[in-house]
């Protein structure tokens, strides 16, 4: 099964993302990919955000992958652990978690609430996380620490930034071809 015959429910952060995001050109790209639009983009809160992901795995008449970034990784791994049951992941595919942040770096936006402590326990469905050397939200030794928790398999793609727009990755066909890794 590849992932053009699953729905993918695209999971952005702390703002959303904009234009030029790779979550936005995959949308833009294939009718397949869905964002979830959360409760309040600018006030992350984890059990509204949870419960968001929820209705819209609840809603899919397919099977799911996530293509997920920064706090919707965090809103993923929290979900998985907390807001659901055996009949809802069932439906989850997988996910690819692209720049997984840390609620205790200096930069993690205030504004985001009970996102801490992270989930430390094994995903129910396969897992990518997708980090970068250099993003100033989450460091590698954290990144790699929820993949091993996870269950994920684990990708350094180098100095790469928050891997958002500013990241300069385009469409990021690399990043579609991990996720579409997942439905298979």
């Amino acid at each position: 099964m590849s992932a053009h015959k699953l729905n993918v429910l695209v999971l952005p952060g702390y703002q959303n993302s904009g234009p030029g995001h790779w979550q936005t050109r995959w949308e833009a790209l294939d009718p397949a990919f869905l964002r979830v639009q959360m409760p309040d983009w600018d006030y992350a809160a984890r059990d509204a955000w949870c419960r968001t992901l929820d209705a819209a795995v609840t809603a899919a008449d397919s099977p799911v992958v996530f293509a997920a970034h920064s706090l919707g990784c965090l809103t993923t791994a929290f979900w998985a652990s907390q807001y659901t049951n055996a009949a809802q992941l069932a439906k989850v595919a997988g996910a690819l978690l692209v720049a997984v942040p840390d609620p205790s770096e200096a930069h993690f936006p205030q504004d985001a609430s009970g996102f801490a402590p992270v989930p430390l326990t094994r995903l129910p469905f396969a897992s990518i996380v997708v980090a970068s050397s250099d993003d100033p939200y989450g460091g590698v030794p954290f990144s790699q620490k929820c993949a091993s928790a996870w269950g994920s398999r684990w990708i350094d793609i180098g100095p790469r930034g928050h891997i958002n727009a500013d990241s300069g990755l385009g469409d990021w066909d690399e990043g579609r071809r991990w996720l579409a890794s997942l439905g298979e």
